[in-house]
């Protein structure tokens, strides 16, 4: 793997890595669920390179920031994303975005009025209405239920929020017109594909299936395929 510099930067009280030498275009790196901004260093290394910078950052409750008390729920991090992209605007002319699964719902939820050059989503969460609605599926619980009791622990270890729920539905992804690319593994065990490929054709993304792939890229056959299919849509 290339050595690409790094300089530490905290954007607001965000703490966050500029990757790559001082250039015209830059992917804003945004991690999924028990990610962190360091992750980002293999993405940096083949995008690095080819002349773009890489800003990565940690989201509320990860890496730096494990022990905040702001919660890992769009109403933080969507205004968060939103500094971090107008920070952007004022330093460099072309700004794409790299993201990660809920890490992906979270940057359509704050930039989808913004002009961006590119984005490539790994094991997306396109429609956390129905993620949701699955998981009060397997855990047996009711919209009543949960309106009641406000919060429901789950045994998967995810407990489930009304106001969460609520604020998903009364924010649904209406547009998202954007170059986007999509990753998707055919045995993520979070996100059907028929998910996924209804909300690439209904926005004219382009849709790759890994064969026999999960929801999280971490062995060496994953990580290869990852890897490729960066190179190529970079």
């Amino acid at each position: 793997m290339t050595e690409i510099p790094q300089k530490q930067v905290t954007i607001e009280k965000i703490p966050a890595i500029l990757w790559g030498e001082p250039g015209e275009k830059l992917y804003i790196y945004v991690h999924g669920l028990c990610g962190c901004k360091e992750e980002a260093e293999s993405f940096s290394s083949i995008v690095c390179p080819r002349g773009w910078q890489v800003l990565s950052l940690d989201l509320p409750g990860h890496g730096e920031r494990k022990h905040d008390t702001d919660g890992f729920v769009p109403w933080q991090v969507v205004p968060e994303l939103q500094s971090v992209l107008a920070y952007a605007q004022t330093r460099w002319e072309r700004i794409a975005v790299r993201a990660t699964s809920i890490g992906a719902w979270f940057c359509m939820m704050s930039f989808e009025n913004e002009p961006l050059e590119r984005c490539l989503f790994v094991s997306p969460v396109p429609d956390m209405n129905y993620l949701i609605e699955n998981m009060m599926r397997q855990a047996g619980v009711t919209d009543e239920q949960l309106e009641k009791e406000q919060i429901i622990p789950t045994q998967s270890g995810q407990a489930l929020s009304w106001k969460y729920l609520t604020y998903v539905r009364e924010h649904p992804i209406a547009s998202w017109e954007k170059p986007t690319r999509i990753l998707y593994a055919e045995n993520d065990n979070l996100i059907d594909l028929s998910v996924v490929d209804d909300f690439s054709r209904r926005f004219h993304c382009h849709l790759t299936i890994m064969k026999g792939g999960e929801h999280w890229f971490h062995t060496p056959e994953q990580l290869a395929v990852l890897h490729s299919w960066i190179e190529e849509n970079c």
